[in-house]
């Protein structure tokens, strides 16, 4: 914008001064050559009253006591003083006739006397072309000079009103970048003109609604999770009272795995802002733990399970939470999706990509798309698992069945 600004204020300071400053060249040269014939003329019509009275024998001397070089032209004889060819004007003034006439290298003028009993008498005199422009291109030199001064100015002026205006939407940037990097304290500072002081008063609106929309989000979230808690005791309390105690103790196992996800989920509901890609964890440890839990309610439903992972540890920039949470919804959509004694494979790669993939009857209408679900569910496993990762693809297996793959890094 500064460039810009810069550009437009030199071509309009360049439009003005030439509009101004040629006619005024213009004008200056014609001043300088208007007074030249002036002040030539003037000197030769001060030799007017002389060469009227003055015999002609004294016509020579009279050319000879002039203050720049005068050509007389008698009635009859030769011309005396400045030797000079006797021009068409010099007949044209021989008739009584004063003039100026253009000539090679300047100009001659002629004035004729008449009143002589002999005739008339002419006197012309020369003005070079240095004398009609004398003063000229040091005139012009100062205006051109003016002109870049000018200029300078103007871009000086432009530059300052430029640079608050560029300062206070590079401020309105910066703040918009850092809100969208989650830092939902950013505030812009009210600067430039009265329409960016309104665009930074809207943006920091918008970043205070946000938060509040975000707060009050969390405490939903936060609320409908801690009242999961009586549920859960209740639940707790019926494992325990069971007369088998490997049930008993296999049934408090799956009630504590749920109390530490609804545990986890309020605690990251109640942070005061999203840090995301900051966490970290060994991919292969929590896959093989969620693998491990699911693979006891495969074998119960028939299911053979396929494990291929990488030897840890594999660090990726996922929190265990919520790469467990993306685990456990992709494996919960194959129970949910497919029937019994349906086969399943997980695997995970040395750069991070963790693959499932089924036998079932294949992908679902609506599938990856948030809140829709055939089964009866909320719809939003496979939603978990993208905001876990980088990317989630979905996609058919060869033989039949589903194929989804999550880039972890």
């Amino acid at each position: 914008m500064r460039q810009r600004l810069a550009l437009l204020v030199t071509a309009t300071a360049c439009l003005v001064l030439v509009a101004f400053l040629v006619p005024l060249a213009v004008l200056i040269r014609a001043v300088a050559e208007d007074r030249a014939v002036v002040t030539a003329t003037g000197e030769l019509q001060g030799l007017v009253p002389l060469a009227a009275t003055t015999d002609t024998a004294d016509l020579a001397a009279l050319a000879s006591g002039a203050s720049r070089p005068v050509t007389v032209y008698p009635p009859d004889g030769p011309p005396v003083g400045a030797p000079a060819p006797r021009t068409p004007a010099v007949e044209l003034a021989a008739r009584g006739r004063s003039l100026t006439a253009e000539a090679d290298g300047g100009r001659e003028i002629v004035v004729g006397v008449q009143g002589r009993p002999d005739g008339t008498v002419v006197l012309r005199t020369f003005v070079p072309a240095e004398e009609l422009t004398r003063g000229v291109t040091r005139a012009w030199l100062v205006l051109a000079a003016l002109g870049v001064a000018l200029v300078l100015v103007g871009l000086f002026v432009a530059d300052r009103l430029a640079r608050s205006l560029v300062a206070a939407i590079t401020e309105l940037s910066t703040v918009s970048h850092r809100l969208a990097g989650a830092e939902l304290d950013a505030r812009a500072t009210p600067a430039g003109p009265a329409e960016l002081r309104d665009v930074a008063g809207a943006l920091n609106h918008l970043a205070g609604r946000i938060q509040d929309l975000l707060r009050e989000e969390r405490e939903q979230v936060a609320d409908l999770s801690h009242r999961l808690r009586t549920p859960l005791t209740a639940l707790r309390l019926e494992a325990e009272a069971l007369a088998d105690p490997a049930e008993a103790a296999r049934v408090t196992s799956g009630v504590d795995a749920v109390e530490r996800a609804v545990s986890g989920l309020i605690r990251a509901a109640r942070r005061a802002a999203p840090a995301p890609f900051l966490a970290e964890c060994d991919a292969a440890a929590v896959v093989r733990d969620r693998v491990a839990f699911w693979s006891v309610l495969a074998e119960d439903t028939g299911r053979a399970v396929r494990l291929d992972l990488v030897p840890g540890p594999l660090p990726v920039p996922v929190a265990a939470e919520d790469l467990a949470a993306a685990v456990d919804a992709l494996l919960g959509n194959v129970f949910a999706h497919t029937p019994d004694g349906t086969p399943f494979a997980v695997s995970l790669t040395a750069d991070g990509v963790l693959t499932v993939a089924d036998e079932g009857p294949g992908l679902p209408e609506g599938a990856g798309e948030r809140g829709e679900s055939s089964a009866g569910s909320t719809g939003l496993g496979l939603d978990i698992a993208r905001r876990a990762g980088r990317a989630l693809v979905l996609s058919a297996a060869p033989a039949g069945g589903a194929v989804v793959t999550l880039k972890l890094r």
